[in-house]
């Protein structure tokens, strides 16, 4: 037995093979798989798709077949890619809700708009729609060329000569190798108005006629026209889509969300499976629940928390933290009429597809005239015959080989001998002779209008738009098919909307205990009372004051960090609460100096132990995350003794020390900063500071007596205490307090 001959091994650098092997696999991708043809917007999967199914003449108006046979048709003979693939890519072309003009129509399951999967091939049936029989219109007339299979075996289109815009009416998407396009669906009416537009002003502008996508689930798309026209010019982009949600309003003032339409691509189930994640994640106090009502149309039903939550409000929220709002993208990138793949803009793919649309009219004109002139050479012939036809029936009886006899005496072609010789007898009337005469007669006009019409572009144009009149007559806006889904209107991105909105605004008292532990008990209860809540066993009050569950609460540690609490998330105030470190990192050893209402003030004075502070705005101390802000930075040895919130009238500091000796200076000594150690309030011998507050000169300084009574003490002219900040001051009026606290 000889030994099989064996390829010789090249010794090739490793990088410059695989880069020859993947250039070739990259290209293959780019071509034949996933970018559309800009002239029938069709990938390869897909023509074949059709083109399998018309051979089975599975024509709108026959019955259907089962999906199995046709893609046993497509893998064998034109797509030997897996069957899956191709099942996938023929149910797409089924689905109502993901192609704005369905190219197969579907018997059973092919999917739905929740996301679920089609049936089996083997249960499901197809036939085309009258969508892809106008798409295929003149596959019979030399409009386009054919190639040979893979196996060379049979023959298939190159592409589709229809007159109908596939690409743009129903989109692309597709993924090749360092490149992807992504083409959204467009109005079948307005992209042939756009179109004859083209035909007759090759500069017109295509935006007069198209006014976005239209996509086949309907929404909003919410972009400027200026954003619009920007993505067309460069074929690069994308659209806002938003649901279409209506207010439906109850009896007794209740209302609820009701939404008739989702954004493009969006799988209904795992949206509703978005807006519930947010209610169970809390990320959207204000919504309450959310329900699927859909039939064969889309409602969902939203409901808010209470029905005195804002409409616009929560509308606005969905839009930004769910897919009720998307970004729908366009990378207009497609095979030219070269094959070669480039980013076009609308204008530029329109005016591919019109030439495309001049090329199949001459094409189909130049079959049609070869075949009349086919015809009149037979008509002729017969013409001829029935002139002669008795010395015609007397070379049929008599000659042996009549052929050559009747092609001598009467100059007959071949193919007019032959026609004559194959005819039955029974055309030998002298009707059929009359009706020959006829068919002539019209056939010679129609060959001339047709030379006419291929020496003219004015007639071609004339004649394309005539022809594409038609097609959008069957598209056309007044029809169910073609009426616009979706409507353009601009708005404003969805605002961010404050935390305040988002919660129900109820009043509560905040309790704080003086080993940190925290609570909000509903309503505003009589501050008094809180000497006599309940606490644990050696615990009591630290900070007790009203606020409402929509503010923010500032907690300031000794170490000179800022927290913010939200007053919805506090514990209620059943039992003791829970301490305060479990919700903010609060170093252990810290100890807490002022708990109060983010909007008390616009400024707040805060000071060290040292007698060093400074002004602060409120809202430089809010902290983000649960490791608080640095606002003050107090000095080794000193901690941050106290924050005050600042009136706005407030023209004077004053500030005691541990001394007992108090100084008034005039605030705008006092430095503002957003963090920091600050200015020295008062000079101390020993000891620091002991207390400080800000207030009006002329109204002077007021404090409490002391005792059961509450009785207040003022002291008017506080001149004999005003010196500049940073003094020792002097001794307080009679009847300060002993504990040196204002």
């Amino acid at each position: 037995m000889a030994s099989q001959p064996v390829e010789p091994i090249v010794d090739a650098p490793f990088d410059s093979a695989l880069s020859e092997r993947y250039l070739v696999y990259a290209l293959s991708t780019i071509t034949a798989r996933s970018l559309p043809d800009v002239r029938d917007g069709l990938k390869p999967v897909h023509r074949r798709l059709l083109w399998a199914m018309r051979l089975l003449r599975l024509d709108p108006a026959s019955g259907y077949k089962k999906c199995a046979r046709v893609v046993g048709d497509v893998i064998g003979k034109y797509h030997p890619h897996g069957d899956q693939s191709v099942y996938d890519a023929m149910v797409r072309l089924a689905q109502t809700f993901a192609l704005r003009y369905p190219l197969v129509d579907g018997q059973g399951n092919f999917g739905n708009i929740d996301g679920d999967n089609a049936a089996a091939y083997r249960y499901t049936e197809a036939r085309l729609t009258q969508v892809a029989i106008d798409l295929m219109d003149g596959l019979d007339e030399d409009a386009t060329d054919f190639r040979p299979t893979y196996n060379g075996e049979e023959q298939e289109p190159e592409l589709f000569p229809g007159l109908f815009p596939n690409l743009l009416a129903n989109g692309a998407a597709g993924i090749a190798v360092g490149m992807a396009t992504s083409i959204p669906p467009h109005n079948a009416a307005e992209l042939i108005d756009a179109a004859v537009a083209l035909i007759d002003n090759p500069q017109a502008d295509v935006l007069d006629h198209v006014k976005g996508p239209d996509f086949p689930t309907g929404g909003l798309v919410v972009d400027s026209p200026a954003a619009i026209a920007e993505a067309y010019a460069s074929g690069r982009g994308g659209f806002r889509v938003r649901a279409r949600i209506a207010v439906e309003r109850e009896k007794g003032g209740g209302w609820a969300l009701a939404v008739s339409e989702i954004p493009y691509g969006v799988q209904k189930g795992k949206l509703i499976e978005g807006i519930a994640e947010l209610i169970n994640a809390k990320k959207l106090p204000i919504l309450g629940d959310v329900r699927d009502e859909s039939d064969e149309a889309v409602r969902i039903v939203i409901e808010p928390r209470a029905r005195t939550v804002d409409p616009t409000t929560l509308i606005e929220s969905l839009y930004r933290l769910s897919d009720l709002e998307t970004r729908v993208s366009l990378n207009l990138n497609v095979l030219d009429k070269t094959r070669t793949p480039r980013v076009m803009s609308l204008r530029d793919a329109l005016a591919a597809w019109v030439e495309h649309c001049f090329v199949v009219l001459r094409r189909r004109s130049e079959h049609r005239l070869d075949k009349i002139a086919d015809r009149l050479e037979l008509l002729g012939g017969y013409l001829i015959a029935y002139l002669n036809l008795d010395r015609v029936i007397e070379i049929i009886r008599t000659e042996d080989e009549p052929k050559p006899v009747m092609i001598a005496e009467f100059m007959l072609t071949d193919r007019q001998a032959e026609a004559i010789l194959d005819m039955r007898l029974r055309r030998l009337r002298k009707l059929e002779e009359m009706e020959i005469i006829r068919e002539r007669d019209a056939l010679t006009k129609e060959q001339a209008d047709l030379q006419l019409l291929l020496s003219s572009d004015a007639r071609q144009r004339t004649r394309l738009k005539r022809d594409l009149a038609k097609i959008r007559d069957r598209y056309g806006p007044e029809t169910a098919l073609g009426a616009r889904r979706t409507t353009i209107e601009e708005a404003a991105p969805a605002r961010e909307i404050p935390l305040e909105a988002m919660i129900e605004r109820e009043p509560i008292t905040v309790i704080l205990s003086q080993r940190g532990w925290i609570r909000a008990m509903r309503g505003h209860v009589e501050l008094a009372s809180a000497e006599t809540m309940k606490f644990k066993e050696g615990d009591g009050p630290l900070f007790a004051f009203h606020a409402q569950t929509t503010d923010k609460l500032l907690l300031a540690a000794d170490t000179g960090r800022f927290y913010t609490l939200g007053a919805d998330k506090l514990p209620g105030g059943r039992g003791f609460g829970e301490p305060v470190r479990l919700m903010i990192d609060l170093d252990g050893n810290a100890g807490i100096v002022a708990l109060m209402r983010a909007g008390t003030a616009e400024k707040l004075l805060v000071a060290a132990s040292d007698g060093r502070g400074f002004l602060v705005k409120a809202a430089d101390t809010i902290a983000e995350t649960r490791k608080g802000k640095t606002v003050m930075t107090p000095r080794t040895g000193a901690r941050l003794a106290l924050v005050r919130p600042v009136g706005a009238e407030d023209d004077y500091v004053a500030a005691v020390g541990d001394n007992r000796k108090l100084l008034v200076f005039p605030i705008s000594e006092l430095a503002e900063l957003a963090r920091g150690q600050g200015v020295q309030l008062q000079r101390y011998r020993d000891g620091g500071l002991s207390d400080a507050i800000t207030f009006r000169f002329e109204r002077g300084l007021t404090w409490a007596m002391g005792g059961e009574a509450g009785r207040m003490r003022t002291e008017s002219d506080m001149g004999p205490w005003r010196a500049a900040r940073g003094a020792a001051g002097r001794m307080p009026p009679t009847g300060f307090p002993r504990d040196n606290r204002f």
